[in-house]
């Protein structure tokens, strides 16, 4: 494998661990890829039935307690290895501030900042059942046994029904249920202002098992560690499911032609599959508008990837459209797609789980478009610089938004360059990649950036001459607010522009470095390389010794770059944010979480020994006091 499929590989192996990766961003695999089932979607952002904590304390015991400890105080085996805290939520002030929808986002995205992947081996239901029980490693039955009685007291004539409803409780911290008991919302009325403080935390917790069901589960996954469940007084019946699919159905059985009306008899091992197109441009869908529903799967041979085992057509009608009738074996993955003023959308991905009869796929989203790339808006670049043997590849990785509301139509110029990434000085032939998980649109002339939040990646590569010593220079079309150089150990770089932060270390490499001023649209940097790269195996700055388990296997030394860089830029622009907060009028944090972000990022500070011990307990013991005063 060359070095450029190399690094290609690595940010694409990266990104899929890292982020929310969708059919949508790319329907046909790459040859390599050989993950079973797709990475998990969020999806709505509460249980589709009642997470059950047995079947929680199960999977925790299996997947989660190596690294937080079977009791969630951050203290496995693997977890006291890593150079990052793991989060205590076994402890009260970790997990009061935590809503359930916070926690499930966490363990379906993975958090690459502090080395924990996306646990796409457990299904919806699975991952809302261990953060169930997650949310309840604080608490005791004692405690819990308590609330009940003082809500029973105190509320006789209160009905339970908010908080059984899914919907709300996943949206809500036990800081908010407190604060619900003290004042009230529009469907609870407050009853708690003569309950002290203790008194108001057991009825809050009593409250979240609420939502919880604690059916004792039949088998366990083998453990050396389970954790001892919380018992429950009163618990809820799991919401019922549909019938089960059958598994095993021959390939290309044909399907029944989609109809929009229900259709009243529905075979054994079939389903629906439904879905919606939520239309933002403020114009109507024309009447013929088609849609496609696709189903993926895969074979004996996985690292061929999922094949497409059938397609079939239907007419969107009222905005939504759904398939009667369809074959749904288990782990089984549907999306949809139409064509609309030339350009393809997609839906994200649904897999079929057991006992699915219906379907229902996310939406696919409409945007008006514009060709204005001055609205795109660039984060941050990371320039990295690889020394071979004849010549040094540079890597330019630009992160960037979309903060509009319309989609960005990028076109490509004749050479196929696009038009807001420019090559560095001196050098031609630019190539660029999307990163896996950016999920930008490929066109016949180049990309569409869906407006929103999301970070999109994109990689631009090329070769320069290899010297002991070279000016570089890198023009940038749009503004660039933060500019981050990384270099082998024994290159430096200079430049009145540049900052040294210093050498990091990881397993075996040691990498250089250095911060540069951000620039205008327009604008330009320039600096002088120079030096020999150092021998691998020469680090020895504290924690080097991370086993390639916890830097994610071991992907490659461009790979770990990648990893400390975005770690790096993460407590960097943190400690920018807590100075600033220093000096701005008003409060510092706005709420608990913003809190604790900076208590890890403190604590991450402290282990890279960029704080005093002095300065760090001052800072932590302050942090606490505020999170204290939120509660």
């Amino acid at each position: 494998m060359n070095f450029r499929h190399l690094i290609l590989f690595i940010v694409a192996t990266i990104v899929l661990t890292a982020c929310n990766f969708t059919m949508a961003a790319d329907v046909t695999p790459p040859p390599d890829y050989v993950q079973p089932t797709p990475a998990p979607t969020l999806g709505a952002l509460f249980p589709a039935q009642v997470p059950s904590t047995n079947n929680g304390a199960l999977i925790f015991a299996e997947k989660c307690a190596p690294c937080h400890g079977a009791t969630g105080l951050g203290d496995g085996e693997q977890g006291i290895q890593l150079n990052v805290t793991v989060p205590a939520f076994g402890l009260p002030d970790i997990a009061r501030p935590a809503s359930p929808a916070q926690w499930y986002t966490v363990v379906t995205n993975g958090n690459m900042e502090r080395f924990m992947p996306p646990f796409a081996s457990l299904n919806d239901q699975e991952r809302w059942d261990v953060v169930a029980y997650a949310m309840t490693l604080h608490m005791t039955e004692e405690e819990i046994a308590k609330g009940q009685e003082l809500f029973e007291a105190n509320c006789a004539n209160c009905s339970t029904e908010f908080f059984t409803d899914q919907a709300k409780m996943s949206e809500l911290s036990e800081v908010e249920l407190a604060r619900i008991v003290r004042e009230g919302n529009d469907q609870v009325p407050a009853f708690g202002a003569a309950l002290s403080d203790d008194e108001m935390w057991a009825v809050a917790a009593y409250l979240r098992t609420l939502s919880f069901d604690t059916a004792p589960v039949v088998s366990a996954p083998a453990s050396t560690a389970t954790p001892e469940p919380v018992t429950i007084t009163e618990t809820l019946a799991p919401t019922e499911v549909g019938t089960p699919s059958a598994e095993g159905t021959p390939l290309g059985t044909e399907q029944v032609p989609a109809t929009s009306e229900a259709t009243a008899v529905v075979q054994a091992g079939f389903g629906s599959v439904s879905g919606s197109i939520d239309n933002q441009t403020g114009k109507d869908l024309p009447s013929d508008l088609k849609v496609t529903l696709r189903a993926y799967e895969h074979g004996a041979d996985r690292s061929a990837g999922p094949q497409e085992v059938f397609s079939q057509e239907a007419i969107v009608e009222n905005d939504s459209f759904v398939f009667q009738n369809v074959e749904m074996p288990v782990n089984r993955i549907f999306i949809a797609e139409l064509t609309i003023d030339g350009m393809n959308r997609q839906s994200g991905f649904a897999v079929v789980k057991e006992g699915d009869s219906a379907l229902t796929l996310p939406p696919i989203t409409l945007y008006n478009t514009t060709t204005d790339i001055t609205k795109l808006v660039i984060d941050e670049v990371q320039i990295f610089f690889e020394y071979g043997t004849d010549s040094v590849q540079v890597y330019n990785v630009y992160s960037f938004r979309n903060p509009g509301a319309e989609m960005i139509i990028v076109t490509m110029n004749e050479n196929g360059e696009i038009p807001f990434i420019k090559a560095p000085g001196g050098t031609s032939g630019l190539s660029f990649e999307m990163m896996q998980g950016s999920e930008s649109i490929r066109t016949q002339s180049g990309l569409a950036i869906p407006p929103g939040e999301a970070s999109y990646g994109l990689i631009a590569f090329t070769p320069v001459p290899k010297a002991r010593k070279f000016d570089f220079s890198q023009e940038f079309v749009l503004a660039v607010p933060s500019i981050t150089v990384f270099v082998p150990s024994g290159v430096t770089v200079k430049s009145e522009q540049s900052s040294d932060l210093g050498v990091q270390s990881i397993q075996d490499f040691n990498f250089q470095i250095y911060e540069l001023n951000g620039v205008g649209g327009g604008g330009e940097i320039q600096f002088t390389v120079s030096g020999t790269p150092e021998e691998a195996g020469t680090a020895s700055a504290p924690g080097a010794a991370i086993s390639n388990q916890n830097l994610l296997f071991g992907i490659g030394a461009l790979g770990i770059a990648l990893i400390l860089a975005g770690a790096w830029m993460y407590l960097r622009d943190r400690n920018r944010r807590e100075d600033d907060a220093e000096e701005a009028e008003g409060p510092e944090f706005e709420s608990s979480e913003d809190v604790m972000d900076a208590i890890i990022a403190l604590d991450d500070l402290h282990r890279a020994r960029k704080i005093s011990d002095n300065a760090y307990q001052k800072r932590r013991a302050e942090l606490k006091q505020i999170l204290k005063g939120m509660m």
